[in-house]
C-alpha cells in the first residue's frame, strides 16, 4: 500500500483525537474549574523505506492550567482560589483536587463540594462546621470562623511543575506526583463569596474546532483521491 494512505490515516487519527478534546472542552464552557484539556503532537520519522516517510502520533493529551475568570455570587459558601493552588477533595477511588469552589454544608456541618465529595483541610481531614453558628466567615489562607471562633481551615495545596494531571470525577484532576500544602499566601489565597469559571474560551475553541474539522475534510477528500487513482493505476495495469 502507498505510504500517502499510511500518513492521511495517521493524520485523521490525531485529528479525531483532537476534535474529541475540543467538543468536550465546548461542552464544558460554564462547568465552574473545569480545566481545558490539550493535545500535543509529534512527527514520527520512518526510515524503513528508499525515502523517511513522517506520520503524525497520536498526540498526548495535558490538562490547562491557567485560571479562569473570577465572578461574584455573594454566597458566603462559594470560594473561589486565585493563584495556583488546589482544594482537596474525597473521592470514592481516593484524593483528588479541584477548582470548583461551590460549596455546601450538610446536616452534620461537614463541607462537601456540590457533588458531595469531602472537602479536607491542610492534614487530609474533612472540614466540620457548625450548622447552627450562622454564616462561615472564610480568610485568604482558608481559616473559616464563625462568632469569631476558628472551627477549620481549608486545605490548599500546590502541584509539582512536573506534574502529570489526569482528569477525574467532574471538575476534578488527579496529579502523578503529591501535592504539597500551600505555603505562599502572598501569590495565593481564597476569595470568599466568589467561584472560578471554566478556564475554557469558547470563543478560541470553536475557532480551533472549525479549523480542525476542516483539516479532518481535507485529508479524507485527498485520501479518497489517492484511493480512486491506486483503482484506476490497477484496472490500467489488469487491462480492464
Amino acid at each position: 500500500m502507498q505510504s500517502n494512505i499510511y500518513v492521511g490515516l495517521s493524520a485523521q487519527m490525531a485529528l479525531s483525537r483532537r476534535l474529541d478534546t475540543l467538543a468536550n472542552n465546548m461542552a464544558n464552557t460554564t462547568t465552574p474549574g473545569f480545566r481545558a484539556e490539550k493535545v500535543e503532537f509529534e512527527q514520527l520519522v520512518s526510515r524503513s523505506g528508499q525515502a523517511p516517510v513522517s506520520y503524525a502520533s497520536r498526540g498526548e493529551t495535558h490538562l490547562s492550567t491557567m485560571s479562569g475568570e473570577l465572578t461574584e455570587t455573594g454566597s458566603p459558601l462559594d470560594v473561589a482560589i486565585r493563584g495556583s493552588s488546589w482544594f482537596a477533595v474525597q473521592t470514592a477511588s481516593g484524593l483528588a483536587y479541584s477548582r470548583d469552589g461551590r460549596l455546601q454544608m450538610d446536616e452534620g456541618g461537614q463541607l462537601k463540594t456540590i457533588t458531595g465529595l469531602n472537602v479536607l483541610d491542610a492534614g487530609g481531614s474533612p472540614l466540620q462546621i457548625n450548622p447552627g453558628a450562622g454564616p462561615p466567615a472564610i480568610a485568604k489562607d482558608g481559616t473559616i470562623t464563625q462568632n469569631g471562633q476558628q472551627v477549620g481551615a481549608i486545605g490548599l495545596f500546590s502541584m509539582d511543575p512536573a506534574s502529570k494531571l489526569a482528569r477525574g470525577e467532574g471538575a476534578t484532576v488527579i496529579p502523578d506526583l503529591t501535592p504539597f500544602p500551600e505555603l505562599d499566601f502572598n501569590s495565593n489565597g481564597v476569595v470568599q463569596g466568589f467561584v472560578e469559571k471554566s478556564n475554557v474560551n469558547p470563543v478560541t475553541e470553536l475557532t480551533k474546532l472549525i479549523a480542525v474539522q476542516r483539516s479532518f475534510e481535507a485529508v479524507t477528500n485527498a485520501l479518497r483521491d489517492s484511493e480512486a487513482t491506486m483503482q484506476d493505476t490497477m484496472k490500467i495495469l489488469s487491462g480492464v
